[in-house]
């Protein structure tokens, strides 16, 4: 059995995506320390985690079935430290939490778990949470969003992800109801918060490396994984992809080219937009909520690392609505889009041309083969062979002879 769980339940837009890839790059030297990141594929707790709370995800459910269970038996086969991370585990319910909790060990009297939870202000949340629902084809205006997230009921499909994966309190607290009666002592759940704007860039590095035990170890940093934000006009521009493509776009090239080649790689990398932010006239709301989750949090005795400080985001000193941006911003953010999607089909249809080449030359080379005297002695002599009783007979103690039991050898 695993002798401590670091259990990281989120949250998402807190540098998750960044720790996960370099502790998935970083395994076998990590093994070394003792510390296990249990995942054969970069998305593994991904799936594991789609897993544990049966969640559709545009088809990917369909690989996580079982993928838990493969987890978790994982981390109790190991001797040592074993680190857990996705942000979509902050909206497990009580059930959930109880079952991931005992199938890691917890109440076993040998493995110890702690639960971690990387937590940013709600000022800069906000805006990344709905294009990050854009980059997942969602077509809901910021507008139409920021009203869902205040509507009290958080009945909607949209306010009630939002909180599940947000609401600090009410994560911690579901995580350690799960815990049931062998508890979660609070000095076992961790808070790492992530620093305001203008901070020294590794502090949040330097945060998880605490929390997380990997320091004194030359771990690989560099990463092509970060998740990335988009400014203004791009936001724009893919959400007005997305009211075109939701009903002519496959799941798996929506992937692949909206979000990988589009958002990821293309308007990701354009520079001098302006930046989402937290309308004016949502900061006084957002402000009070903050103050009431971090007296909570306060009370309670957690393990802060960092400060709860933090979660108090500064106003914005600028806004622009993502819902009516400068169109020449859009028309530009476009037109390199365009530019972007041609040299991708253009690498596209270079590599079937070459495959067609590559195909062209075998189909010659087989030709060939058949024109040689011996090859179609060979193959006159195995249909005559293949006719008769005797003549398999013979064919099967040749294929026995060469150690083959292919036709073809």
């Amino acid at each position: 059995m695993a002798e401590r769980v670091l259990l990281h339940v989120g949250t998402p837009k807190t540098g998750t995506t960044y720790l996960q890839d370099v502790c998935f790059r970083n395994r076998p030297l990590l093994e070394e320390h003792r510390i296990l990141y249990p995942a054969e594929r970069f998305d593994a707790h991904f799936l594991a985690a789609l897993d544990l709370m049966r969640l559709p995800w545009g088809g990917l459910e369909e690989q996580a079935v079982g993928a838990w269970d493969r987890l978790a038996a994982q981390v109790r086969a190991f001797d040592g430290t074993a680190i857990i991370s996705h942000e979509i585990l902050a909206r497990a319910t009580p059930a959930q939490a109880r079952r991931a909790l005992a199938s890691l060990g917890h109440g076993d009297g040998t493995t110890e778990v702690h639960l971690i939870l990387s937590v940013r202000d709600l000022v800069r949340q906000i805006p990344a949470e709905w294009q990050e629902n854009v980059k997942h084809r969602t077509t809901t205006s910021y507008a139409d969003f920021l009203a869902e997230l205040r509507e009290p009921s958080r009945s909607g499909l949209i306010g009630s992800w939002f909180w599940a994966v947000q609401e600090l309190p009410d994560i911690v607290d579901r995580w350690r109801a799960g815990a049931g009666d062998h508890g979660l002592p609070a000095d076992r759940v961790h808070l790492v918060t992530v620093p305001p704007p203008g901070s020294p860039r590794d502090l949040l590095w330097e945060r998880f490396v605490e929390t997380f035990g990997l320091g004194g170890i030359d771990l690989d940093l560099g990463t092509d994984r970060a998740n990335v934000s988009l400014g203004v006009p791009e936001t724009y521009l893919l959400r007005q992809v997305n009211l075109r493509a939701n009903d002519q776009v496959e799941p798996e090239d929506y992937r692949e080219l909206v979000r990988e080649v589009l958002a990821h790689r293309t308007l990701s990398a354009r520079s001098g937009s302006p930046r989402l932010a937290l309308p004016p006239s949502a900061f006084d709301w957002v402000s009070t909520l903050t103050d009431d989750w971090v007296e909570e949090l306060s009370s309670q005795g957690y393990d802060v690392v960092g400060s709860l400080a933090d979660l108090s985001g500064a106003r914005p000193a600028a806004y622009a609505d993502p819902d009516a941006p400068d169109l020449t911003q859009v028309v530009d953010a476009a037109a390199t889009s365009i530019v972007a999607l041609v040299n991708d089909v253009g690498r596209w249809r270079a590599n079937e041309a070459r495959l067609h080449a590559e195909i062209a030359d075998l189909h010659g080379q087989l030709s060939r083969a058949r024109m040689n005297p011996a090859y179609r002695f060979k193959e006159r002599l195995y249909r005559v062979l293949t006719k008769g009783r005797t003549g398999q007979r013979v064919l099967d103690a040749y294929y026995r002879a060469r150690g083959s039991s292919s036709r073809l050898a």
